[in-house]
């Protein structure tokens, strides 16, 4: 498979230097900048997907005419989150 390139950026020697202050050891700039992309890649996938069930499960609610109160489904919630916490300490 061939490699591309991402287009050149100028940014703000700041902003450079910030970036080159926090890589890690063996770590370039050029690699930063690429786990970066691919880090927000991710996120921007993962957070339209989350919002594709959203949608999906608002129009099943429409449609089953079936809704629930945000007090119901922060009860449940805290009682998973309890149950777990005991299901820990065993």
């Amino acid at each position: 498979m061939k490699t591309a390139t991402l287009p050149a950026l100028r940014v703000d020697p700041k902003l450079r230097r910030a970036a080159e202050r926090v890589l890690q050891k063996g770590e370039t700039l050029s690699s930063f900048v690429e786990q970066s992309v691919r880090a927000n890649i991710e996120r921007r996938q993962l957070q339209a997907e989350f919002i594709k069930r959203g949608l999906a499960s608002l129009e099943q609610s429409r449609q089953s005419g079936e809704y629930y109160s945000a007090e119901t489904v922060m009860q449940e919630l805290d009682d998973m989150l309890t149950k777990a916490e005991a299901q820990t300490k065993l």
